[in-house]
């Protein structure tokens, strides 16, 4: 399949036609300096973390406080994962948190980053997306991922058979893209809100098998890199060149999400880094997920076998002040072809976290994505 350019940038030439839904803010028509360099589009993902003993309408009432701020900064989304039973993080439910946040929100989209499909009838998430997108039309995205989002006990309270494991996930995004889209002849069972709303799906996942399975639909996909960074390189090639054009885009679509933090200097950056660098050891070490206060080293808290679990776990993260990040995120969109960035900040302080999202968005102001030749005409 050959590599084809993505003439459509987000929220650059607000005055385009669209050809995908208007959701997903791609276009048909570029003008020739668009097509020359255009800004970096970048998005929010928010796991909505909590700090010890912290109640978590605190830490939800500051998500809302960060939405409403990136929104000011010319974010493209804001969307927010699905995690069950894990402290620390007050995701779970998710469909729920994106209401909250777009009636705290004007224009910036709100979406999931992701449902996990395999948690939840289809007709169930038809509904609830229906419902969030009847309420705040044209500002709904549904990301969807295969993972159970807990453990073998978390998925049997949510009523997933233990022997499931995640081969089901096409015939399940069928059944809801079905209640989703327009009602097809014979169908007795509707979606009401729901069908015909036409929630735009993006694909997730940390593996090829999304990518293919997006890459065969003609969706959008988006990788997991800020926990799974290896297979980023190998499932972006994939989902580019086996990419089949659809009603929904004609062109790929490749979002990647990546841990970042930006601060006044290197150093400074890389302490705040190690909140969530605490937050990963933590993880492997299957203790709560809650943030903790940045340290000066983390070298007197892990193992060396540790450390390296955690590194290559964060492999992706660009980390440092604006002129490193900036590299960073450059090489990162020149290394993928990466359409747009997902941006995930997750420190202590909720002032650093929002100072770092405002340095982020000047420094992606300055990021001109240029048309690669290869992807025009090989």
């Amino acid at each position: 399949m050959t590599h084809r350019l993505e003439m459509t940038r987000a929220a650059v030439d607000r005055g385009a036609e669209t050809v995908a839904p208007h959701s997903l803010g791609l276009t048909r028509k570029t003008t020739t300096a668009q097509a020359t360099a255009q800004s970096l589009p970048i998005s929010v993902l928010d796991l909505v973390p909590t700090r010890p003993g912290e109640a978590a309408g605190r830490a939800i009432a500051r998500s809302v406080e960060l939405a409403r701020h990136v929104e000011q900064l010319g974010y493209k989304r804001y969307w927010v994962a699905e995690h069950h039973a894990i402290q620390g993080l007050a995701c779970s439910a998710t469909p729920v948190l994106i209401g909250h946040i777009a009636a705290g929100t004007k224009t910036i989209r709100v979406g999931s980053g992701g449902v996990m499909l395999p948690n939840h009838a289809p007709l169930v998430v038809a509904e609830q997306f229906g419902t969030l997108e009847a309420i705040y039309p044209g500002r709904i995205d549904l990301g969807l991922g295969r993972a159970p989002g807990g453990d073998f006990q978390t998925m049997r309270a949510l009523r997933r058979g233990l022997a499931q494991d995640g081969d089901d996930f096409p015939a399940l995004l069928e059944q809801l893209r079905t209640y989703l889209g327009p009602e097809r002849p014979g169908q007795l069972v509707k979606a009401i809100p729901g069908q015909n709303s036409n929630v735009p799906i993006t694909l997730l996942g940390s593996s090829d098998f999304s990518a293919q399975l997006a890459a065969a639909l003609g969706l959008p996909f988006a990788f997991a890199a800020h926990f799974a960074p290896d297979a980023l390189d190998a499932a972006a090639k994939f989902y580019r060149e086996r990419f089949q054009p659809s009603e929904v885009l004609q062109n790929p679509y490749l979002l990647v999400a990546v841990p970042v933090i930006a601060a006044t200097t290197d150093a400074a950056a890389q302490r705040l880094f190690t909140a969530p660098q605490q937050r990963f050891l933590r993880l492997i070490r299957g203790e709560s997920l809650e943030l903790l206060p940045p340290v000066d080293s983390m070298e007197p808290l892990w193992s060396d076998i540790e450390k390296a679990a955690v590194e290559n776990r964060l492999g992706a993260a660009i980390v440092g002040s604006d002129a490193t990040v900036q590299a960073g995120l450059e090489k990162l969109v020149n290394d993928t072809h990466a359409d747009e960035v997902i941006v995930v900040t997750d420190t202590y302080e909720h002032s650093d976290r929002m100072d770092s999202y405002e340095r982020v968005a000047r420094i992606a102001a300055e990021i001109k994505l240029v048309p690669n030749v290869e992807r025009i005409f090989k």
